[in-house]
């Protein structure tokens, strides 16, 4: 019954859009209505300035490290997947927002820092030195969905590798829009700058 509560709890914590509060607050606009019209902390970032990105980023990791960071040790690793994957759902799928949410990068990222950190930091790795070089955050949210399983494996995680090849399904499937778009060359890169200048 505790777990439940927890996971309901999780649910609940991660469907808090605060993506959308922050460009309401700083910019009065909805970030659903411009730029990739996401909720996360990317778009956020591209409409508001890098600072509020980042706290947008920041609010969105701590929908998935708190709860799974508060829960027992003891409570095993089905529940405390299942308090993460709550956490990562209630993110994409928002009742505030219409069962819609962001892309759930950064939640998974504070879901797995909780529960595997070293894992996490090796993921995090690879995935900023690929967003350095293509310029394209999809592209970086993509490596660190692959890169979790096997840095889980490596490093001996094994309770968190189930959900770590579930998350990494499902951050495909919400990127899959993203997906065409790098296909037809049409994906928005976030480094402009460094593309430019590679042009």
């Amino acid at each position: 019954m505790f777990a439940l509560v927890l996971i309901i709890a999780a649910f609940c914590f991660g469907m808090v859009p605060f993506g959308l509060y922050v460009a309401r607050l700083v910019k009065g606009i909805d970030p659903r209505e411009a730029g990739s019209h996401n909720v996360g902390a990317t778009n956020v970032a591209r409409l508001c300035g890098a600072p509020w990105g980042v706290l947008t980023l920041a609010l969105d990791l701590a929908k998935g490290f708190v709860p799974a960071a508060a829960a027992p040790a003891d409570i095993g690793w089905v529940a405390l997947s299942c308090i993460g994957a709550a956490a990562i759902l209630g993110h994409a799928y928002s009742s505030i927002l219409h069962f819609r949410g962001g892309k759930a990068v950064a939640t998974t990222v504070g879901v797995f820092l909780a529960l595997a950190p070293v894992a996490l930091i090796l993921a995090a790795i690879c995935t900023i030195a690929v967003i350095w070089l293509s310029g394209y955050v999809s592209v970086g949210s993509l490596t660190l969905a692959l890169a979790l399983p096997f840095f889980c494996l490596l490093t001996g995680n094994w309770g968190t590798i189930p959900l770590a090849l579930c998350v990494m399904l499902f951050l495909f499937w919400r990127h899959r829009e993203n997906i065409l778009r790098l296909d037809r060359g049409e994906e928005m890169p976030w480094l402009k700058g460094k593309k430019k200048a590679e042009e």
